[in-house]
Order: structure tokens, then sequence, then C-alpha cells
């Protein structure tokens, strides 16, 4: 499905309404199980399939290659509004549209290859992180070359997506080439194992559980360096968490309004006037909104950086354009975690003891958006900004995650 002509011919804000009214039916459609698939620990795989049904996960391919691909503020504005009908689906989605953008970085031979999957709706997971043993930077998980074939071999943990996925993206390591590869597989490959045993108390249906490979046989073209360079890929993957977290505080406003409208008890200590009535109780609404405005605001803001980032009437270089992106997203990860937690925390403020019924769901809200802060612990992203801005250093991440080598211990107060 692509967009209209008329539709491609508007600007700003009548284009993305457009866009949003194209995708709305299916988000209503997911909004309607969300609860319940939670409740029970359904996973999502028929929203998923009404996702790609609907051309949704089709929407950054470039147009050279066939797509008709939205700006970075409209995708994030749609992941947004996705991650309001259910945080799990917005959010299994993100290895995905992070893999697109990789796809337009590789050689032409690579990009024809995989955007016409990718159109014709196939969807990727992410298989990098393992729990433990490897050193910052490396991999256990390793691919070697046996008689003209190659085969990966190794086991994941957050892999998130990974289950609802055609393919999953593994990074690996190979024994005498340098850095790191990934290696792209089929799900349904029979040496391919992928569990849903993620055990977090937030986010439990986007399977962010275990894969295993075992000896996974590899196409050699399916195989690409990973390249530390300035790109905008590291401030996208982390953006779209937080368009998760935004989506998160516009569900708990929504339910707090809703609960507040339908309220006819009241407390002996309150006014005896209807909750919705109530002046001290449309103010705690109106601060929750308005927290969850502020962090939009601020997410929207941060996805223009990245379209300004690659806008060619700009003309900026690299590393400038590196800067815009990264430094835009970091300090929105510095913001944005405390704005979504105060709403989601404030929603029982509002409500009384009834909202703590575990048939409600409400507590899902704070459990969810506690889980995604946690991906990127503020104090981390707070010190890169205070130290660009005070010593102009540009902000760079360590692109991995592995166990940390021990400080060299001083010899202070040996014998020596």
């Amino acid at each position: 499905m692509t967009v209209s002509t008329e539709v491609r011919e508007l600007s700003g804000e009548a284009r993305y309404a457009a866009l949003a009214a194209r995708f709305q039916d299916v988000f209503a459609r997911i909004a309607e199980g969300a609860l319940e698939r939670e409740s029970n620990h359904v996973l999502p795989f028929e929203p998923v399939a009404w996702l790609k049904e609907s051309g949704f996960t089709t929407i950054r391919v470039p147009a050279a290659h066939g797509g008709d691909p939205v700006s970075y503020e409209h995708l994030s504005r749609l992941l947004i509004e996705l991650a309001a009908a259910d945080s799990n689906v917005s959010h299994l989605l993100r290895s995905h549209f992070s893999f697109v953008e990789t796809i337009a970085l590789q050689p032409i031979e690579f990009r024809n290859r995989w955007f016409p999957r990718v159109l014709a709706g196939e969807i990727f997971g992410n298989a990098a992180t393992e729990r433990s043993g490897n050193a910052l930077g490396t991999t256990q998980t390793k691919l070697r070359e046996e008689e003209g074939r190659w085969l990966l071999k190794g086991e994941k943990y957050y892999t998130t997506g990974s289950i609802f996925a055609d393919w999953v993206v593994v990074m690996a390591s190979t024994e005498g080439r340098e850095g790191r590869q990934y290696a792209l597989v089929r799900v349904n490959d029979p040496k391919v194992t992928i569990l849903d045993d993620w055990d977090g108390f937030g986010q439990p249906l986007t399977g962010t559980g275990t894969a295993i490979f075992a000896d996974v046989e590899v196409d050699a073209g399916d195989i690409i360096q990973r390249k530390v360079t300035s790109t905008l890929e590291p401030a996208f993957f982390q953006l779209a968490l937080l368009t998760v977290l935004v989506g998160i505080g516009h569900a708990a406003l929504r339910d707090a309004s809703q609960l507040v409208r339908e309220r006819t008890r009241t407390f002996n200590t309150g006014s005896g006037s209807l909750f919705r009535d109530d002046p001290l109780i449309q103010e705690r609404v109106g601060q929750i909104a308005a927290g969850v405005y502020a962090a939009e605001s601020i997410v929207v803001a941060a996805a223009r950086d990245l379209d300004a980032a690659v806008d060619p009437s700009l003309g900026l270089e690299v590393e400038a354009a590196f800067v815009r992106a990264e430094l835009g997203v970091q300090q929105a990860h510095v913001s944005v975690p405390g704005l979504v937690l105060a709403a989601a925390n404030e929603l029982f403020d509002v409500t009384g003891a009834s909202s703590t019924s575990r048939g409600k769901g409400l507590d899902r809200h704070w459990r969810n958006a506690r889980t995604v802060a946690t991906h990127n612990p503020v104090v981390f992203k707070a010190r890169s900004v205070g130290d660009y801005h005070i010593n102009g250093t540009i902000p760079t991440g360590l692109h991995s995650i592995g166990d940390a080598v021990p400080a060299t211990t001083s010899s202070q107060g040996s014998d020596s």
C-alpha cells in the first residue's frame, strides 16, 4: 500500500493527519485486545500480521527502491500512536525499523536484495546481546567457514521481536576478522530456536528472550561488517524506545481520564462531588496531560533533528549531522522517562484504591514504562550531554554491551 498522490502533495500536519488515518483502524483493533493479551500472556502474533498486511512495516523503504518513505518525525508519531494502543507491539518493531535503516547504508547489491523483501512484508528481529561472558566489544556467538559454507553458532538474549519476525539479525564474531558482523538467518530455519522466556516485569509480550543458533548455515552475501561510523543508526535505535515511552504515557492519560469520567463513588474526606467535577481531581489529570504533552513534544523535536541531519538542503557535514541527531536524542532521553513514569504513577492518585484491581491492569503502564526506561540509564545520557556542552566532546557510545574490563589494581600501600 502506498500513499496517494493527493496525500503525497500535502505537507506538514495535513500530511500526517492523512497518514495517521491510513492506520487508524488497525491501531484501534490492536488496542481492543491489549489488556487481555497482557493479562493472559498472549503473544501478539495477530497484531503483527495486521500491521504487515496494512503496509506499516514498509514505510521507511527509500523511494529509489520502490518505497514511499515517511519522515523520522512522522514515523515517530505513528509509533507513539501504536504504543498507546499496545506498547509491546510498538516495541517489538524497533529492531525491524532499525534494520531497514541499516539496509539503506549497505552497497547497492545488498539493498537490491533486501528492500524487495521488506516491501513484501517480511520483518526483522534482533539478536545482539548475550547474558554474560563476552568481553565488551566481542561476542561468544561465532561465524566460521567450513568447506565453503558459513556456519553460525551461539546463544543470545534480549532478542526483542525475533519470535514474530521472518529474519533475525545476529551479531557475531569471526576468528581472524576484526570487529563484529551481522548475519541474517531465517527464523524458521530448523537450526534456529527462539524461546519466549523473557521474565521482566514489564513489556512481557515483546519476545525479548533467548535465541539459539546451532550451526545455522548463512549465505555469504547475508553477512555484513558492523561498522562503527558517524551515522544516524544509534540515534534512531534509541529514538524508537522514546516513542514507546510516550505511547505508554498516552495510555495512562487515557485510562485516568476514563476512570475519573465514569466514577460515581467518592471519599468521605473529599468534597462530595463526582470525581469528574472535583477541581482537585481535574487539576491532577491536567498535570498528567501536561507531562505527557511535554514528553511527546520533546520526542518529536528529537525526531525533527534526525530529519534535519539528513536534509540535503542544510548541507551538514557528516560529523555535524551526527551531533545534531545524537545530541537531540540523548537530551530527550534525559527528560522523557521521568515525565512518563510520573504520569503512570499519578494515574493512581486520581482513581482511588479500586484502580489497583488486577483486573483493570493499570499497573502495566508503570511496569512497562519502567522496563523501557531501564534500557538507557538517564545518568549516562546526562553525563554525555553535559560533557558536550561544557567541553565540546562529541557524544559517542561504546556501541557494544558486554563484561567490563576490571580496573587495574592500584599498588598504593604495597611493600614494593
